[in-house]
């Protein structure tokens, strides 16, 4: 879209005169757009391209987003803001402008469209302060980490939710965010990723949603019905107690997502609402799809899934479970192309591309994972993009929802941190040597494994063997961490055993492939 000179250079100079003052750095336009373009019903409704084609924007303060929005051109005008650091309360104040609607205490999204938040850097972190988009549209959040936001306590902020969205929104895609919170609504707070109030065409992509007592909802009320076209996938929800959504009307797509240790129930369909359950995998959890809580009956169309180590309560007057064997009771069509995992491959392709910090990485669609091609107006790659490295084993982990045992290992650690997907945990030997092994209940074939050090410990590592665990034979030696390449083998057990190191061994993930 052109816009008159005089009013893009005003935007500009006010941006930048803000942005000495506050922490913000103007960069010129350069590739800090979403890479790869939004996915399921994010692409509808005449798509969801954020701030593309707009000025890019560098901000390190809740204030500096703020003057960002408010230094444009008009309400409308695209921007791209990358944020670096921790946005918190105290660096987070109300901006006024005619192109914006800000308040402190949250990152206000109003009446406004065509922006793009994308972490850069070292990341960001929006802690304890929601991001709260209102009469909104076109607009996408990549690669961040909301948590620990409070309804009630201190500090307080977005009525608890991580994300909010209400009140006539329009394509939204979030994407690669990581979502948590600390407990749930007796702790203070409220769901991780809510719409209602006329909200439609969203998708939540690659991110994961951890630690709540809720995990998000689609409409407010049974007969708040205004709300729909949402697609989940790829995403993680673990330790949640309800709400992976519930759907309070309208039509949801939701596939391709882990959800493991669900406390009382997941996917609730209620007042009519249709979701179209594909390709997921659920893991220790507690009635995962049906209408619960009301007798006002939603409906669901399943296939692929898998239930492992899942219980089903009673049906009741206001409790309907899908389960235990889950059967459709209606037909969804769906209007955009996607391409499904096996549900099998979803743990392990979740764990490599769910959340903030992953390098944007997605599935290819077949069970692999890959970074996306950058949009071609932006040639120049994604800082937070890392070309990914060439000798790291391609396919499923079969690690993940393994088994796992070890040798001594050292206070705070545990032996179930290498098999986890998350490279924020470990496991350590008591001293400068020990073992770490990863087992499954059945013969597993397994040619390449992928030992992962934890950020600070690099190098650490120096002599190893891995064994056969089963037989106690030694399939390959080596020096140093990273990809190891072994006979393919077909055993029940397999362990990597640290004979020397320097500093104290920390392994985040010890991955395993089976070609």
């Amino acid at each position: 879209m052109k816009r008159r000179v005089a009013l893009r250079l005003y935007a500009a100079l006010t941006t930048a005169a803000l942005a000495a003052a506050t922490g913000a750095v103007v960069s010129m336009p350069s590739a800090s757009a979403a890479t790869g373009g939004a996915t399921g019903y994010a692409t509808q409704n005449g798509g969801t391209t954020g701030g593309a084609g707009g000025q890019t924007v560098r901000a390190t303060t809740g204030t500096a987003i703020h003057q960002a929005l408010c230094g444009r051109a008009s309400s409308s005008t695209p921007i791209i803001i990358e944020v670096e650091g921790t946005i918190n309360h105290a660096n987070t104040a109300k901006v006024s402008g005619d192109s914006c609607n800000t308040a402190a205490g949250v990152i206000e999204l109003k009446q406004i469209s065509n922006v793009t938040i994308v972490g850069v850097g070292s990341g960001a972190v929006f802690d304890q302060l929601g991001i709260h988009i209102r009469q909104s549209s076109n607009i996408i959040i990549q690669n961040v980490t909301v948590k620990n936001v409070k309804k009630s306590g201190s500090p307080t902020s977005n009525g608890g939710d991580a994300i909010g969205m209400e009140s006539d929104v329009r394509n939204v895609w979030v994407d690669h965010a990581s979502l948590e919170a600390s407990g749930g609504e007796s702790e203070g707070f409220d769901g991780l990723f809510d719409m209602k109030d006329n909200t439609q065409y969203v998708t939540l992509s690659y991110s994961t949603l951890r630690n709540s007592g809720r995990g998000g909802l689609i409409g407010s009320s049974e007969t708040e019905l205004s709300n729909g076209f949402v697609t989940f996938h790829h995403n993680l929800y673990e330790n949640l107690d309800s709400r992976t959504p519930l759907l309070r009307g309208g039509i949801a797509h939701i596939y391709n997502n882990y959800y493991v240790k669900l406390n009382e129930s997941g996917i609730n369909s209620r007042a009519g609402a249709r979701a179209k359950v594909d390709n997921n995998y659920f893991k220790d959890s507690k009635d995962v799809l049906g209408t619960f809580y009301t007798d006002a009956a939603g409906y669901w169309q399943v296939s692929g899934n898998t239930f492992d180590n899942v219980t089903w309560s009673a049906p009741g007057s206001e409790n309907n479970p899908a389960g235990p064997d889950p059967k459709s009771n209606t037909t969804v069509s769906i209007p955009y192309a996607y391409s499904l995992d096996a549900a099998s491959c979803v743990p392990g392709i979740v764990a490599q591309t769910a959340g903030a910090n992953k390098g944007l990485k997605v599935s290819d669609g077949n069970c692999s994972t890959q970074t996306p091609t950058p949009d071609p107006t932006d040639p120049t790659p994604d800082p937070t993009d890392p070309t990914p490295d060439p000798t790291d084993p391609a396919g499923t982990n079969l690690s993940i929802g393994a088994g796992s045992d070890g040798t001594s290992k050292a206070d705070g650690t545990s032996y179930g941190n290498v098999r986890d997907g998350d490279l924020s945990t470990y496991w350590s030997p008591a001293g400068a040597t020990g073992s770490v092994s990863v087992k499954w209940a059945s013969a597993t074939a397994v040619s390449s494994v992928n030992i992962r050090e934890a950020s600070g410990s690099a190098g650490s590592i120096g002599s190893w063997k891995v064994l056969n665990g089963d037989t106690g034979a030694v399939l390959t030696s080596g020096s140093g961490a990273g990809a190891i390449t072994i006979p393919k083998t077909s055993l029940r057990k397999i362990t990597f055993e640290i004979t020397g190191s320097t500093g104290t061994p920390k392994i985040a993930e010890f991955e395993t492939y089976a070609g």
